[in-house]
Order: structure tokens, then C-alpha cells, then sequence
């Protein structure tokens, strides 16, 4: 089976981001992998890979993480092919991937890590015929999505809003740069529109839509719960469009709103009224934006500090030794 060029997906969490995945995965001709995160976490971490300590090292790591362990990888398939070629952290990640899709018995890879648009100028040089799709979602949707998933602690509401804007800058960057290769589209026309937006998105990979896209496969793992049931075919729920008007608070709307409102403007999102009577509003302005905008402003120093140190996998996607 002939490959064709990989694909990536780019977004931040609770944008649908594994829903797409899910939608690609089960096309016959494409095997997507899940939350590798091969850039942050190994890429350029263990030097110069033509160095067979260095490789080895690297490799070793690799087959610790139990995502990277999902592909069914053969380390002595990897120490055989790679010296073949360049030793770059590219090639190496893409003989994962090609290995993995010949044992799926699909011609085509792709990536879904949440957070590769910062890696856009790397991943894209590196694969010169790969594409990139960046799913965007309503800002609000997106908190009320995240803190209904998980909870989210104090001081999350500033990071997610900065982590929102973030994505978004460099969506619009990434497509001014690379044009015809990066993708942008919002969860919103997924849900409503996906046989739709999923014949677009074909047409941007130059593959023939198939219908196995709309249906639903159990052992692909990526699904959302509150976007399908189970079943033979894939009903879609658009009841996650707008969930924030019931699950935030008026406060919380209305510090996403007056931080990000140009950005949804752009993409289509209104501004929802919000009510703020008297103390509430005083309280707001004087105590809940100044500590939420220090929280917001901070983040991306942070963010930084923490690609600079090296990011690692946590403790429980982690294989030990015994």
C-alpha cells in the first residue's frame, strides 16, 4: 500500500479535538494516533540521534509512555530501519507512525496532540506534504466543557481563557504562513454540519469521502460521551452549543467575554447579555478581573518557562520497571 502524506491535528483540549480524531480515524485509508505528544515530550531532548546512545535512549523513553506503547511499536524494527536514513527526531517519529498504519492495513498517518500548533513551523519543514486541521471552539463552550470534565481548580479561569487566545494567534499565524496546508475550522459546523464539513475536510486531504466516517467504531476509543451514543450509526449532538449560559456563572461569562470578544466575533461567537447588579458588579470589576487578569497574564510566561525545562509524561501514562 502505497503512503500517502501524514496528517496533524491541532487544538486545545475540550474543542472536539478527539472527536475529530474519531470522525478521520474511521475513514479506511487514514490510522490517527492519540495524544503521542512526540514534540513536546522527546523532540530534540536526547541530542544528536545519529549517536546510537543517544537513539537509544530516546527509544527507550518512548516505549515507557503507554500512548506511544498504543502503536504497537517493534524496537527492533526501529534499530534496524532507522540507520537507513537520517537520523532525525522526524524520521524516527514517522517510522512509528509508518509501521503502526501498515499494520492497520491504511496508506495514510496522522497525529492528534493537543497543542501542535506551536510546533506548526517544525512539524510542517519537517513533512513538506503533511497538512494540519485546527479545530477552534466557542471559548465559553470550551471552559464550561473543561470544568464539567474534570473540575477545574482555582485560577483556571485566567489560564484557560490565555490558553484559548493563545491557540487562536497562532491558528490565524499558522494559515497566513503555510496557506493550502493548514485548515482551520470550529466545532460548531462539526456538530451541525458533518457530512458537510467532513467532504471539505476530504477534498483539503485528497481523499474520497466515506461514508464509514459517520458511523460508529467502539474500538477506536477517541469518542466524546456527550456528542455520540452507542450504536451502528453516529447520531451528533448539537445540545453542547451554548451549554455555558446554563453551567457558568454570570461573572464567568463575562470575564471570557470581555477578554476574548474580538476573537468570537471573528468566528462567529455572540456576546451573551450577562447580568452584574450592583455589589456583584463592584465585586467584579474591583476583585475578580484584577486577580483573574494576573492569572491570564501569567500563564504564558509560565507555559514558556515550562517548554524551556522539558515537559515528561505523567507518572500514570508511564511504564516502569520493575
Amino acid at each position: 500500500m502505497v503512503e500517502k502524506s501524514p496528517l496533524f491535528l491541532a487544538g486545545v483540549d475540550r474543542t472536539g479535538i478527539g472527536f475529530l480524531g474519531e470522525l478521520l480515524e474511521a475513514h479506511p485509508h487514514i490510522a490517527i494516533t492519540r495524544r503521542t505528544n512526540f514534540w513536546s515530550y522527546y523532540y530534540n531532548r536526547f541530542g544528536d540521534l545519529s549517536r546510537p546512545e543517544n537513539f537509544e535512549s530516546c527509544l527507550v523513553e518512548m516505549m515507557r509512555n503507554t500512548r506511544m506503547q498504543r502503536l504497537q511499536p517493534q524496537p527492533e524494527h526501529l534499530r534496524r530501519d532507522f540507520p537507513q536514513g537520517e537520523p532525525t527526531y522526524a524520521r524516527l517519529f514517522a517510522l512509528m507512525q509508518e509501521h503502526n498504519r501498515q499494520r492497520l492495513g491504511k496508506s495514510r498517518w496522522g497525529d492528534k496532540s493537543l497543542g501542535s500548533e506551536r510546533y506548526a513551523d517544525i512539524i510542517l519543514t519537517a513533512y513538506p506534504e503533511a497538512k494540519m486541521i485546527h479545530i477552534i471552539r466557542d471559548p465559553r463552550d470550551r471552559y464550561a466543557s473543561q470544568f464539567n470534565h474534570r473540575g477545574v481548580g482555582k485560577g483556571e479561569l485566567g489560564s484557560g481563557v490565555a490558553l484559548w487566545l493563545w491557540s487562536v494567534r497562532l491558528a490565524e499565524r499558522n494559515k497566513r504562513r503555510y496557506g493550502e496546508r493548514y485548515k482551520i475550522i470550529q466545532y460548531e459546523t462539526l456538530v451541525r454540519e458533518p457530512e458537510s464539513l467532513l467532504h471539505e475536510l476530504c477534498d483539503f486531504i485528497g481523499e474520497a469521502y466515506s461514508p464509514d466516517m459517520l458511523m460508529i467504531n467502539n474500538n477506536i476509543g477517541m469518542s466524546e460521551p456527550d456528542l455520540t451514543t452507542v450504536g451502528s450509526s453516529r447520531p451528533i449532538w448539537t445540545t453542547s452549543i451554548g451549554r455555558f449560559q446554563t453551567d457558568l456563572s454570570q461573572q464567568e461569562i463575562a470575564f471570557i467575554q470581555m477578554c476574548t470578544h474580538r476573537k468570537m466575533l471573528r468566528y462567529g461567537y455572540r456576546s451573551h447579555p450577562v447580568s452584574l447588579p450592583g455589589a456583584a458588579k463592584l465585586a467584579f470589576y474591583s476583585i475578580y478581573c484584577p486577580v483573574n487578569l494576573t492569572r491570564m497574564f501569567l500563564w504564558q510566561p509560565w507555559a514558556s518557562i515550562k517548554e524551556v525545562l522539558g515537559k515528561t509524561p505523567s507518572a500514570r501514562r508511564l511504564v516502569h520497571s520493575s
